[in-house]
């Protein structure tokens, strides 16, 4: 068992980047496995797994004098050589987020076998990027785009760039600041994820001490900064860091601003509208044979514009605020399509 174990601390935890000396793959095998084994053990071991498998590898640039006076080579730090190299399989992984000829359900399953051919130290990289799109972005640029701000995530650096917004003749236009000229954005990069179809990077603008979304496909000249970023912890609400499945189901849509505990009433025939969009950390209510009332904690500008979406099927009950809000705009909207043109 301890050979097996070794071989799979070294397949899953190390590559060329980040090895493991003797000393720190038994303390590995003694927390993650349960097993205890001396040093001679671990190095026999060790030998056995480089001469089955080629990948195994292991630095002997080190020497000393053994007993007998002989100069020798130690082998102090050792990893495995996966098969891919992590600039290889982001290639691989990006042809098949941008891919129109592979079906979504399938993609998905690929990308999850390519993540498995690395280290844990690449699948954290690329779990940045978390839900696949239903659909590809038309931007080409964004392969670019997605490995400055890989880099940047990596680096703990930051970034800046242009960004582009539509305007009535269906062309992206960059956006202007106060003076009319291009608006430079310098921001702390956090996080990639991709909902609703498109990728956003959660990031803080450098100006403000919150989280902001942006859409990556209408980024444009992105730049790597030699600043280093404000610590995610040091944000208002963040002290923990960001726990992003829980982050991502109170965002459904990417907003900014404050989440709160939100009760609504809704037509029970949009319960599984409903766990589609918020997930299972939601609690249902009062269910009768037409309606159930449901709580979830969530962005509350975006779960305005949700309420919007779903109207006439449902019927926010706190905050106040929200409710109010949302009576102000169902009025307005009333006046607007009652009006005579």
């Amino acid at each position: 068992m301890v050979l097996l174990d070794l071989y799979e601390i070294l397949q899953k935890e190390t590559d060329e980047n980040h090895r493991m000396s003797q000393k720190q793959i038994s303390e590995r095998l003694k927390a993650g496995y349960g097993e205890e084994a001396d040093r001679k053990t671990i190095r026999k071991c060790l030998m056995q797994l480089s001469e089955f498998d080629s990948n195994i590898q292991y630095d002997d640039s080190r020497t000393r004098v053994n007993k007998r006076g002989e100069s020798e080579n130690i082998s102090s730090e050792w990893y495995y050589a996966h098969s891919f190299t992590e600039p290889e399989l982001r290639v691989l992984i990006d042809s098949l987020l941008f891919s129109n000829e592979i079906p979504y359900c399938q993609c998905r399953e690929l990308v999850t076998k390519l993540k498995a051919l690395s280290s844990n130290y690449f699948r954290a990289n690329v779990d940045n990027i978390r839900n696949l799109p239903e659909t590809r972005p038309e931007n080409k640029q964004i392969f670019y785009i997605l490995d400055v701000l890989d880099e940047a995530i990596e680096k703990g650096r930051q970034v800046s760039f242009h960004y582009c917004e539509y305007h009535s003749d269906k062309k992206m236009y960059e956006r202007r600041d106060d003076a009319d000229g291009v608006k430079e954005y310098m921001i702390n990069p956090y996080r990639i994820v991709a909902t609703n179809g498109r990728f956003y990077l959660i990031c803080n603008n450098d100006k403000y001490e919150n989280l902001s979304y942006y859409r990556i496909d209408r980024m444009k000249d992105i730049m790597l900064s030699e600043n280093r970023i404000k610590p995610l912890e040091s944000l208002p609400g963040c002290e923990k860091g960001l726990n992003l499945p829980e982050h991502m189901a109170e965002h459904i849509y990417m907003m900014s601003g404050e989440s709160e505990k939100v009760t609504f009433r809704a037509d029970r025939f949009l319960i599984t509208e409903i766990m589609d969009w918020f997930g299972k950390d939601i609690r249902f209510f009062d269910e009768t044979e037409s309606s159930v009332h449901v709580t979830v904690r969530v962005n509350v500008k975006a779960m305005f514009f949700w309420l919007m979406q779903y109207g006439q099927y449902v019927e926010v009950e706190r905050p106040e605020a929200l409710r109010r809000k949302v009576a102000d705009a169902v009025a307005q909207m009333t006046l607007r399509y009652t009006q005579k043109k």
